[in-house]
């Protein structure tokens, strides 16, 4: 991918329990290039917000990040020393606004004392001196659309629209190149959730940002996303680009198509709605194979013996599935 500034190799980040290994990434790959929008879909604990906070290289105990490679603008973040990625890397070069942040700004402090604190604990002390910092902030909390004085105040006296901007201030105060957004509008309504994205939008436009975008709602993905990475039970099932999945052809694994059809559709009348039956696989004790193959319509002995691998089969157009690798139209007849 040309100008490549994240490069994800087969990453692996197990949670270890007292019941063994939790393999909540098991082989991830992908890249992400300057400008672009990558969005990460599926299923609860399919490992979207894991794939986020792993290249933080912050994993919560008892999770670790076992092998696997991140290359973030050309600087390798697995094995980097904490102090390293906390004062040159996190917020610096990546940044995270993370589930349900909003509700998590300190309610002690008040809006300019969350930024600067922010700016303490991530950067080296002599990059910037507190006037130069107090301007930058002041810059950011315009950028996304609120007035000076919302720096003095507290997190009570802001509505729920004005925190999550507030939080993805809080993201670009460092000015990193890649910003993971995950689930940014969850919790707000319909109105402020369009506001939102429209800021993300113009943002990635004005600041030439690369974002990372985890949600559940495929059609938001649809409208913020250049490339679509679908997974499932800790592995990447499908990636490509918002026409190849969305467009009139559509996607070629068989869990991409399950979660479209599951998806309501307004010029669309149906009787009742579509759903994918069973349930994802436990991952102290994952199946052989293709992990989706136990939902699967299209699953044989092979799917339930070997693991297919994930394959190019169109211009960034890649899939892990064997039917569709031996028959890419059997999803398009």
């Amino acid at each position: 991918m040309p100008d490549t500034l994240l490069s994800v190799r087969d990453l692996k980040l197990h949670y270890f329990t007292s019941k063994g290994a939790v393999r909540a990434l098991d082989g991830v790959s992908f890249d992400l290039a300057a400008g672009e929008t990558l969005g990460l879909v599926g299923e609860s604990g399919c490992g979207k917000t894991t794939t986020g906070v792993a290249l933080l290289n912050m994993p919560s105990p008892p999770g670790r990040i076992v092998s696997g490679s991140i290359m973030l603008d050309g600087a390798e973040i697995v094995g980097m020393r904490d102090r390293e990625l906390r004062t040159r890397v996190r917020w610096s070069r990546i940044s995270m606004v993370f589930q349900g942040a909003m509700n998590c700004l300190t309610p002690v402090y008040t809006v300019r004392a969350l930024m600067m604190e922010t700016f303490k604990a991530h950067t080296v002390t002599s990059r910037l001196e507190n006037a130069e910092a107090e301007s930058l902030l002041r810059h950011y909390i315009g950028l996304v659309g609120l007035p000076e004085h919302i720096l003095g105040r507290y997190p009570h006296e802001l509505s729920g629209g004005m925190k999550q901007r507030v939080v993805i201030a809080i993201a670009l105060f460092l000015e990193p190149k890649v910003v993971i957004m995950d689930e940014p509008t969850t919790a707000l309504d319909v109105i402020v959730q369009a506001q939102i994205l429209n800021l993300i939008k113009v943002l990635k436009r004005d600041l030439n940002l690369s974002y990372i975008f985890i949600t559940h709602d495929l059609a938001t993905e649809a409208e913020v996303a250049d490339r679509i990475m679908v997974m499932y039970a800790g592995k990447v099932a499908e990636i490509g680009t918002n026409q190849q999945i969305f467009g009139e052809k559509g996607p070629l694994h068989p869990y991409t198509q399950k979660l479209l059809n599951a998806t309501p559709r307004l010029r669309r009348k149906v009787s009742e709605l579509a759903f994918i039956p069973g349930a994802p696989p436990d991952l102290l004790d994952p199946p052989a194979g293709c992990r989706f193959s136990p939902r699967c319509p299209f699953a044989r002995e092979k799917c339930r013996q070997v693991e297919p691998p994930i394959t190019r089969l169109e211009d960034q157009h890649e899939v892990a599935c064997w039917k569709a690798m031996e028959d890419p139209d059997y999803a398009r007849s």
